[in-house]
């Protein structure tokens, strides 16, 4: 009879191979589940080997991120719910700093692909909102806006969640945030309170 496998030991070994890759630990077998009560089998067992960990190690951060937009709820207002994924995203990061870093390294391969594009298809889809809404102008290419506003979260969590920066940092998506959307045709005022209501989860 098969074993069940647990996922609190799978989340485990994934989240030490982060942590030891972002502080340049050698990661092997032996390393990985030293002081842990796993077995080097577990390895196995839960990713059928090192090649395996390394691919589920970036979509683990892919799916944990998933997870925190899906949770998003959103609004009639579609330029908070915007400012609502950006702060999901950053929680993200700073939840999950180790995973974070990995997450973006194209060394190791992902298990499906699809996983990456999908986060940015949450922005996209509230893009395409706010145009019908009137809140954006019709000539808006929805992808460009959503990669630039991706650009940003992606900034600031890599200066913050991994980097030198202070928490306090996070407060900046709110002008540069603004100032995007204002340029894709929303009304200044209302485009920063819509900012300010969405982005008060950041951090």
């Amino acid at each position: 009879m098969a074993r069940t496998k647990d996922p609190v030991v799978r989340s485990l070994l994934l989240d030490r191979a982060a942590h030891m890759l972002r502080t340049r630990q050698p990661v092997t077998l032996r390393t990985l589940v030293a002081g842990t009560g796993v077995s080097t089998m577990a390895v196995y067992t839960y990713f059928g080997g090192m090649d395996g960990l390394w691919k589920a190690l970036r979509q683990e951060g892919f799916t944990r991120l998933a997870a925190q937009l899906a949770a998003v709820k959103m609004s009639a207002d579609p330029v908070r719910d915007l400012a609502a994924l950006g702060a999901a995203y950053l929680a993200n990061a700073m939840e999950n700093p180790d995973l974070y870093r990995v997450m973006f390294d194209a060394g190791f391969d992902l298990e499906d692909t699809g996983a990456a594009d999908e986060t940015l298809h949450h922005l996209v889809r509230a893009i395409d909102l706010a145009k019908a809404n009137g809140r954006f102008r019709n000539e808006v290419d929805p992808l460009e806006l959503a990669t630039q506003s991706w650009i940003i979260g992606h900034g600031l969590a890599s200066l913050v969640a991994t980097g030198p920066l202070p928490p306090q940092t996070l407060a900046h998506g709110v002008p540069m945030l603004t100032a995007l959307f204002t340029s894709a045709g929303d009304e200044p005022d209302r485009c920063r309170r819509s900012v300010e209501h969405g982005w008060a989860g950041a951090g």
